[in-house]
């Protein structure tokens, strides 16, 4: 005849082997709600934003040292794009970082990198002649508008 302390420790027993069952038949089975397309275009321009707040970093990185082999070669006119390059990528790494986990605040910061990298951009398209700061005007420019892309996902953070 079971105790009362059997029966207990028989019925917990039971019921955890459910819930582990349960547990393993749901990872089985993805579950997938009715606004899953929505939730998947969502995660999927947050990722976009992220890469190319990524990429942007790194082109003004690489840019901000050529403008500081400019500057040692005497064009002091480099000083502004150096700054702006600098500031920029620290802009784009932080966007990246926050974007790419879906951050609350990732309105803040794609709002302030894509201010950022219109400024960077316009620095660096003051000097059409040189490869390099076309080249990271270009990656500012598409960061800037990644980032406003990324807004218009913003206030849709509690769906992730």
């Amino acid at each position: 005849m079971l105790g009362r302390r059997e029966f207990a420790a028989a019925g917990l027993s039971a019921a955890a082997l459910t819930a582990m069952q349960a547990a393993g038949f749901a990872q089985d089975r993805p579950r997938r709600s009715a606004n899953a397309p929505h939730h998947d275009a969502h995660t999927e321009a947050f990722q976009e934003c992220a890469k190319a707040c990524s990429d942007c970093q790194r082109a003004c990185d690489s840019c901000s040292t050529h403008c500081a082999h400019q500057l040692r070669a005497g064009n002091t006119e480099h000083m502004a794009t150096l700054s702006s390059c600098l500031d920029c990528a620290d802009f784009c790494a932080t966007a990246a970082q926050i974007t790419a986990r879906g951050g609350p605040f990732v309105d803040l910061i794609c709002e302030g990198c894509a201010d950022a990298c219109a400024r960077c951009a316009k620095a660096c398209e003051a000097f059409p002649d040189d490869e390099h700061m076309t080249a990271c005007a270009k990656e500012c420019r598409a960061c800037e508008k990644a980032c406003r892309e990324m807004l218009k996902h913003a206030g849709h953070e509690d769906e992730q």
